[in-house]
């Protein structure tokens, strides 16, 4: 077993700037990568200068680590390669990353979370062994926490999406407009989609609002990378809709759809309503993360954020205060005039 080593302070004023390349290079990557995870690198000279980037690229192309240290060349040797997730040690599509990065000289390899697969794991034993230099900082990378938790579970990473009024409301009584928040943040959420493998709606969403379903720019320009599309429910869905004609998958329960997308490769999905299947998730255990957007406007009555279905669930959440499901808070953001609150549940 191999002690792990430790960044002196005064190198910190070196790593920490590649520290923040590495996660931002790893958030390139957040949605294309799946079932592998968005991993960010980047490799450091001898005198401290970032010579090379890169980010996990679609599945059986290069991995991060590679990706950072091709584009450094032959500058890499007695460098640093920064990396945000443990670099693999095994054989699949692609070579071992723990070879590549001994292979170039490297001296010294700072990773910022471990890598518990069975077969992925050892990476950093592995460059101990070849005399490396090897520093984990345990820090957690946001665009990896999804991929990590799926992965050690065996089922998906869910987020809910909901857009309400001070008041709890998603839509006038007499639905006049189904927009509650502002340009902004309907901007900021459509181009969000592209971080996720997977995006789900129920039949009554799909009834009533004729989603898109597409990562977007606010112009309207589609983003690289599309998620799949998904509705769960046993109502037929119209042809003349706009996933009819997009294409998508349909499931009868959520446990189903859990199960095929996790087969399909999913690891990240986006549940973005209507309020009865947020609330089946919820009750169902199935949800571990809420994207709150509020706006400041109150309508008193209308369509509430969630609403429990014809078939009451066999336990009620929030029935007594003792029931009530408390989250935490993990950032807030203002986009224009509305708040998105990350809760994780």
């Amino acid at each position: 077993m191999y002690a792990e080593t430790t960044v002196l302070s005064t190198e910190m004023n070196i790593i920490y700037p590649a520290i923040i390349a590495a996660v931002q290079e790893g958030e390139k990557a957040w949605g294309a990568t799946h079932p592998n995870p968005p991993v960010g690198a980047v490799v450091l000279s001898s005198d401290g200068s970032i010579i090379g980037r890169g980010h996990t690229q679609p599945p059986g192309g290069p991995h991060a680590e590679v990706m950072a240290l091709r584009q450094a060349g032959e500058y890499a040797e007695g460098g640093t390669l920064v990396v945000t997730l443990e670099p693999c040690n095994h054989w699949g599509r692609t070579g071992p990353c723990s070879h590549a990065i001994s292979e170039f000289g490297i001296k010294h390899v700072v990773y910022l979370m471990p890598d518990t697969g069975s077969l992925e794991k050892g990476g950093a034993e592995y460059l101990r062994r070849q005399g490396l230099r090897v520093t984990f900082l345990d820090l957690n990378v946001a665009a990896l926490i999804p991929w990590q938790t799926s992965k050690d579970r065996g089922w998906p990473y869910v987020v809910g999406k909901t857009a309400h009024t001070l008041d709890g409301f998603i839509a006038a009584e007499d639905h006049s407009s189904k927009w509650i928040t502002g340009s902004a943040a309907r901007n900021y959420a459509n181009r969000q989609r592209q971080h996720f493998d997977a995006i789900i709606v129920g039949t009554g969403t799909v009834k009533a609002d004729d989603p898109a379903l597409t990562a977007r720019n606010g112009d309207g320009t589609l983003l690289p990378h599309q998620p799949l599309k998904v509705v769960i429910g046993t109502s037929k869905i119209s042809e003349s809709t706009q996933l009819a004609r997009s294409g998508f998958l349909q499931f009868s329960t959520i446990e189903e759809a859990l199960v095929q997308l996790w087969a399909l490769g999913a690891r990240y999905v986006l549940v973005e309503g209507g309020p009865h299947l947020l609330h089946g998730f919820l009750t169902s255990g199935n949800l571990d993360q809420l994207h709150s957007y509020s706006a400041p406007m109150l309508l008193t009555r209308g369509a509430s954020l969630l609403q429990e279905g014809e078939k009451k669930s066999a336990e009620s959440v929030g029935t007594t205060i003792a029931s009530a499901l408390r989250g935490s808070t993990q950032s807030i953001s203002m986009l224009g005039d509305d708040i998105l609150q990350v809760i994780n549940i």
